[in-house]
């Protein structure tokens, strides 16, 4: 899957590896490993970037991420909603991940595998992530099959 990204960063081709998932040796944590392209490089790189669900509860909030899924389901069948609620937290932790590597993007990035830690861009990331609210829903509600204005699992 390749999303584009809100922000203006051409230069890059950005894919989704695997994730999120649990980091070994940090409860609380999740990871997202994306696959870097940068147009210049011959080669890509990965880049896992760890949120810990702390900063995800936070973020989520901060987005009115419950009351937007809560509408988002209003017209599925319950056992539907129960497989997509949690769905929807998974994508939830890839979209705030993208936003925290796309902060790495803008700030510049070295072509060597690296890992974006849980206390790296957390000032950042609670900054942009209201304002990439439509990016983080939209990439919700595709991966989901939810049409705007048009609820359903």
């Amino acid at each position: 899957m390749t999303i584009d990204s809100a922000s203006d960063l051409s230069q890059f081709r950005v894919t989704l590896f695997v994730g999120p998932q649990q980091v070994q040796g940090k409860p609380f944590t999740h990871s997202t490993v994306y696959n870097v392209k940068k147009r210049s490089w011959k080669g890509g790189i990965q880049v896992a970037v760890e949120l810990n669900q702390i900063q995800v509860n936070q973020l989520s909030d901060a987005v009115g991420f419950s009351q937007w899924l809560q509408t988002a389901l209003t017209m599925a069948p319950t056992e539907e909603c129960a497989i997509s609620h949690e769905r929807a937290q998974e994508l939830l932790v890839q979209a705030l991940s993208w936003c925290k590597l796309d902060l790495l993007l803008q700030s510049g990035i070295t072509q060597q595998n690296q890992c974006l830690t849980a206390d790296t861009f957390v000032a950042e990331l609670n900054g942009i992530a209201p304002k990439k609210r439509d990016f983080i829903f939209s990439h919700i509600a595709s991966e989901l099959d939810l049409l705007p204005h048009k609820p359903r699992c």
